[in-house]
């Protein structure tokens, strides 16, 4: 097994990633280390100060809550999925604000599996094309999306991906579509 290059076309960046307990471990440090192998920094953001477990037992320390965080202060953002964890943040008021607040500001958001539910709770995701875990079809069209199923999806630098299988794909989106920046056609 080869071990990731450390690159710096994205030297200079900081990427938010938010969850909180129950996040589907690889989601989350796939592509945690895909953007620090490319220069990065990479800051964990949850509802509670402290460490989060995801569900396969990965533990992470928590950087900033989300009720401290502002997206003006990051480059993009990447929502793990998990089933606990999604269900979990959509009721987190300040993590709702803060995924609108990405998209409002034009920044690289990239959303796996579950973290849709999220983005349906900020009211983001109506005409965009996008995909997700299978199960969130139904929610994602009646919150307006057009899903697709596809390994991953970019759409104006929202970028969504399906399972821990198309981490690869994803990865390799998301650093590309962080190192173009903001993009005009990313709105809330």
């Amino acid at each position: 097994m080869s071990t990731p290059t450390q690159t710096d076309e994205l030297a200079g960046k900081t990427v938010a990633f938010i969850a909180t307990n129950g996040f589907e471990d690889s989601e989350l440090t796939a592509p945690w280390q895909a953007v620090t192998d490319a220069g990065a920094t990479a800051v964990m953001i949850s509802p509670a100060l402290g460490d989060i477990e995801g569900k396969n037992g990965h533990r992470q320390h928590v950087d900033r809550t989300t009720a401290q965080t502002d997206a003006a202060d990051f480059d993009a953002l990447v929502l793990p999925g998990g089933v606990v964890n999604a269900d979990n943040l959509r009721l987190d008021e300040a993590a709702v604000r803060l995924a609108r607040d990405f998209f409002a500001q034009g920044k690289p958001v990239g959303a796996i599996c579950h973290a849709g539910w999220l983005l349906v709770e900020a009211g983001v995701v109506e005409g965009r094309t996008m995909t997700s875990f299978p199960s969130l079809r139904t929610d994602l069209t009646n919150a307006g999306a057009s899903w697709v199923d596809e390994d991953v999806v970019v759409d104006e630098g929202f970028l969504s991906s399906r399972t821990p299988d198309d981490l690869p794909a994803f990865t390799a989106k998301l650093v590309e579509e962080i190192g173009e920046g903001t993009h005009d056609g990313q709105t809330a």
